[in-house]
Parts: structure tokens; C-alpha cells; sequence
């Protein structure tokens, strides 16, 4: 009977801890649609939002570690329960990292107001942070249902995302080499696609930490990547 009681009480503080998580997931969700929709319409007001409402996200990290924290402790969880409340706390960490690139995007947006807009660039870049938001919706489903499948399609996208941003980058160094004028919006537009390419990025290192809750060992192969490196000229 104690043993039953420790367990319920385990299962209970880690159901209180991945709906937090889910809490954290969704409102970086809204972040990445605000920032978006802040940035193709001009928007100062969802902007400032979206960067005020990143407190919220930050403080639902504190309060998912410092939770997981008093659970290692308390519960002395072991095996598998144990590596599943490790991986909840990385999850929070790179959800976190998501919603802070999202502030920056929103922040980033407001630096464009008045700014002349870049045919096709911006277009581009939005189809970006949707592919983006998209994976975050999938590794988020891949993870309440303990998916390990689908958060390896997600794992997988991060090359898609990595290939729009190469074709963006080129799509944003023509237009400043057509036109100086332009060079500086697009030097602002390259910032906000570096940033949602790291979106991404952090968005993979969960679809992993799935992968690893529910099978107990890291994807051993690399995940594929585009060529970032002599996208950013270095």
C-alpha cells in the first residue's frame, strides 16, 4: 500500500508538471503567431504583446524546474520516471529559447515600421515561421501522446527549415546587392530568419527529448542540416 501511494503521488506531481508544459507549449505557440502576424502587418501593438507575455513564459520555466526539482527529491524517482522528469526539464529549457527568439522577431518587427517592404523576401520569411510553428504543434502533440514517431517526422523537418533559410538568405543578399537602399531592411529580415531558424533548432532538440522519454536512448544518427554555415558565410 505504500508503495501504490508513493507511485500515485509521483504520477500526480508529474501530471501537475506536463500540463504546465503544455501550458508553456501553447503560449509560445501564440508568441510565434503574434510576432508573425506583428511583423507582416506592422503591428507596434502585438509587438509590445508579444514581448511583454515572454514574462509569462519565463516564469513557467522557473516554476516547471523548480517543480521537477522538489519531485527528484521528494519521489526519488527512478528509470524511466526519472528520465522522463529529466526531459521535461529540457523541454521547458528550449521552449523557453523559442519564446525569447519570438520576442526578438516581435522586437525586430518594430524596427521595420515604415520600412519599404521586400517583394517575394518577406513572403518567404513568413512561410518560414509557419513550417516552424507547425513542427512546434507536432512535437507537442508527439509528446502528450508519447509519440516517438511523430517527434522523429519533426526531428526530421529541421532540414526543410534549414534549406528556407539558405534560399532566403541568397533571396535577401540580391536585393541589397540590386539596391543599397535596401540593405538595411534586409539586413533586419536576415536577423528575424537566423532567429526562426534557430526556432527550429530548439523546436528539433525537443521532438528528441520525446524520443528519448519514450524509448530511452537519443536518435544515435545526426540529424540532417542544411548548409547553414556557408549560408552565414562562415
Amino acid at each position: 500500500m505504500q508503495e501504490q501511494h508513493i507511485v500515485t503521488a509521483f504520477d500526480r506531481d508529474l501530471e501537475a508538471i506536463q500540463s504546465n508544459i503544455m501550458k508553456m507549449g501553447g503560449l509560445v505557440e501564440a508568441a510565434m503567431t503574434g510576432s508573425a502576424t506583428a511583423l507582416d502587418d506592422r503591428d507596434v501593438d502585438l509587438a509590445e504583446q508579444v514581448r511583454a507575455d515572454d514574462k509569462k513564459i519565463d516564469a513557467l520555466e522557473v516554476l516547471i524546474n523548480e517543480d521537477c526539482a522538489r519531485l527528484i527529491a521528494l519521489r526519488a524517482p527512478m528509470a524511466s520516471d526519472l528520465r522522463t522528469v529529466l526531459s521535461v526539464m529540457k523541454i521547458a529549457g528550449a521552449l523557453e529559447r523559442v519564446g525569447d527568439y519570438a520576442k526578438n522577431l516581435a522586437k525586430r518587427s518594430v524596427l521595420l515600421l515604415g520600412s519599404t517592404r521586400i517583394d517575394g523576401a518577406e513572403g518567404s520569411l513568413l512561410r518560414m515561421i509557419k513550417e516552424v510553428e507547425s513542427m512546434l504543434g507536432d512535437v507537442l502533440n508527439a509528446y502528450v501522446a508519447g509519440d516517438s514517431d511523430l517527434a522523429e517526422t519533426v526531428r526530421l523537418r529541421d532540414h526543410t527549415v534549414d534549406q528556407m533559410y539558405n534560399g532566403l538568405f541568397r533571396e535577401i543578399l540580391t536585393h541589397m546587392m540590386e539596391d543599397p537602399r535596401n540593405i538595411s531592411t534586409c539586413m533586419h529580415l536576415h536577423f528575424i530568419a537566423k532567429n526562426v531558424e534557430r526556432m527550429g533548432d530548439h523546436v528539433t532538440n525537443i521532438a528528441e527529448q520525446v524520443i528519448y522519454a519514450v524509448n530511452g536512448e537519443l536518435p544515435e544518427d545526426p540529424r540532417p542540416k542544411g548548409n547553414i554555415a556557408v549560408a552565414d558565410g562562415q
